[in-house]
């Protein structure tokens, strides 16, 4: 076809909240080409994720189309009924969400729900429809496809749940398709295969990309161009090169200026700003967390053969200092996530230890447990699935000092008006729920609310990936204020080296359960030692050379 596949034109949206309509969209007009990749970036709540649900028809039950145009092929998509989008989404329009957890049926194993992707469109019978979905699996980077495809989304870790979203989206074969974050939970190697899956896909079949994302690395190596939002309008937008070296829109250069993994591409091999406490030797001190030959199995279904585990964490040891950041990194699946879950007894360990300030929690129960537990706080990875959809964001992040019985109501009030005023969040917020806030603000909630009872640990389970470049920094930089403050601990589990570069004082990398290399971060990224490692420095978003992206 000639001309633009996707065309939108002076297109507005409102999201109609306590009586008033509150502009999301204003007067954005975009095209993409067939084959084109067009990379949608800006700060969250800049109205990005709005433009690709309304291209998609998904937009929720508040939100209104004021004005605007939205063709694909010259077809038009706004106010269609619910039955005439149901042929276009999935066959012609394919859907990459940005959250794995609540997109997921948690009641149908994963293959099934890829399958019925083929049945719904006619692609495939019931039994070819099965044995199709373990090669979409495999084609979207699912490692042991046809074990995964009989397991529950919960049995799988966020970024294995995205790769299934990816594998439904890319089932019909789309001319279009609109990835809302698609590698927001993914490692460094994963992410780069899926998205040089999407890369193939657009030069084979002409399928054309709207990439949603607040990774400006992911959008510097795979755009063909870039459209940057902020506050609902259309700011700036030209092809990736142009855009990168010579920004006209002082909006996109706070963005470009505040991105570790550009800075970190474009920097001597030496480490990126450190935040947090100087570099420091060993100390005499006794660590806070003491971790001592963690095993960590999980029984496979029994088409895996009877009595099959999955070893999960393998002889896992190491120290945590006060005032220390060790970050754990490796790809999904690797263990990083359920040793995490092991420190703080979420889970109970198959063999081995874990103490906390000289106390084994493995064996501790009742009151005694309750008290070292409030002492060590989690920020979870998936703020969609980590917030109370009842509570406001006053009564979110005021819960820990509530159930901890801290302060009058008053008190807890304003400590949480200062918590979400250091997370970078407009006091408005408070009386909101988070069903009206975006994924990156909703994260800064849930770290305001870690931070509440002010404790000596704090795990962070992928913190900041949710959140766009400068808000990251913004966190990050809270973070080490207050590390310094407190001395608090940090085990930092990521897959973003470039964030984990910023941080971290030492950084273990684990696949397959194991903890392969444990080193100081300046060391580890010089002079890695494993082949994992180097794999997943090589694999950073932002160091790809751009020109031979460009020049297909």
């Amino acid at each position: 076809m000639t001309g633009p596949l996707l065309r939108i034109r002076d297109l507005e949206v409102a999201y109609r909240t306590g009586g008033i309509d509150l502009p999301a969209l204003r007067g954005v007009s975009l095209d993409v080409a067939p084959g084109e990749v067009v990379a949608v970036v800006g700060e969250s709540g800049s109205g990005k994720s709005t433009l690709a649900h309304a291209v998609v028809g998904l937009l929720p039950p508040n939100a209104s189309v004021g004005a605007g145009s939205v063709t694909l092929g010259g077809d038009e998509l706004l106010g269609r009924s619910e039955r005439t989008m149901r042929p276009i989404r999935g066959a012609r329009i394919g859907l990459v969400p940005q959250d794995p957890t609540v997109s997921l049926n948690p009641v149908q194993r994963v293959g099934g729900q890829v399958a019925e992707a083929l049945r719904v469109h006619g692609l495939a019978g019931r039994r070819s429809a099965r044995l199709a979905a373990i090669d979409l699996l495999e084609r979207a980077g699912l490692p042991d496809p046809h074990v995964r495809a009989r397991q529950y989304p919960h049995e799988l870790s966020g970024g294995m749940r995205q790769r299934v979203l990816i594998a439904i989206a890319i089932a019909a074969g789309p001319e279009l398709l609109i990835a809302d974050e698609p590698t927001s939970a993914l490692d460094a190697t994963v992410q780069k295969r899926i998205l040089d899956h999407v890369e193939d896909l657009t030069r084979e079949s002409g399928t054309a990309v709207l990439l949603v994302t607040h990774d400006l690395g992911v959008a510097a190596d795979r755009a063909d161009r870039i459209v940057v939002m902020s506050g609902g309008r259309l700011v700036e937008q030209g092809p990736t090169a142009a855009v990168l070296a010579a920004p006209t829109d002082p909006y996109t250069r706070s963005l470009l200026a505040a991105a570790p993994g550009l800075a970190a591409a474009s920097a001597p091999p030496t480490p990126a700003r450190t935040v947090g406490p100087a570099r420091r030797g060993p100390t005499a001190t006794p660590p806070l967390v003491s971790v001592r030959g963690l095993v960590k199995d999980f029984p496979l279904p029994r088409s895996a053969g009877r009595g099959a585990v999955l070893r999960a964490v393998d002889d896992v040891s190491f120290d945590l200092g006060r005032g220390e950041t060790l970050a754990l990194v490796g790809e999904s699946g690797s263990g990083k996530s359920t040793t995490a879950r092991l420190v703080l007894r979420l889970a109970d360990p198959t063999a081995g230890t874990a103490s906390f300030d000289g106390t084994d929690v493995t064996t501790l129960r009742g009151e005694a447990w309750r008290a070292l537990r409030r002492r060590a706080q989690l920020v979870h990875q998936n703020p969609y699935a980590s917030l109370d959809p009842r509570f406001t964001i006053a009564e979110v992040v005021a819960e820990p000092l509530r159930a901890s019985a801290v302060g009058s109501a008053a008190e807890r009030r304003a400590r949480a008006a200062d918590l979400v005023d250091r997370v970078a969040l407009p006091g408005s917020v408070l009386d909101r729920r988070p069903a009206e806030l975006s994924g990156g603000q909703r994260q800064r909630v849930a770290i305001a609310r870690a931070l509440a009872l002010e404790p000596d640990l704090v795990v962070c389970h992928e913190p900041v990936s949710a959140l766009d470049v400068s808000v990251q920094a913004q966190v990050l930089d809270l973070l080490a204020e207050l590390q310094t403050e407190q001395q608090l601990a940090y085990l930092f589990i990521s897959h973003d080296l470039a964030v984990v570069r910023r941080v971290a004082h030492r950084v273990g990398v684990m696949r397959d359960g194991k903890l392969l290399e444990l080193a100081p971060t300046e060391e580890l990224f010089a002079s890695p030692r494993a082949d994992c490692t180097r794999e997943l420095l090589a694999a950073v978003a932002g160091t790809r050379d751009r020109r031979a992206g460009l020049a297909r």
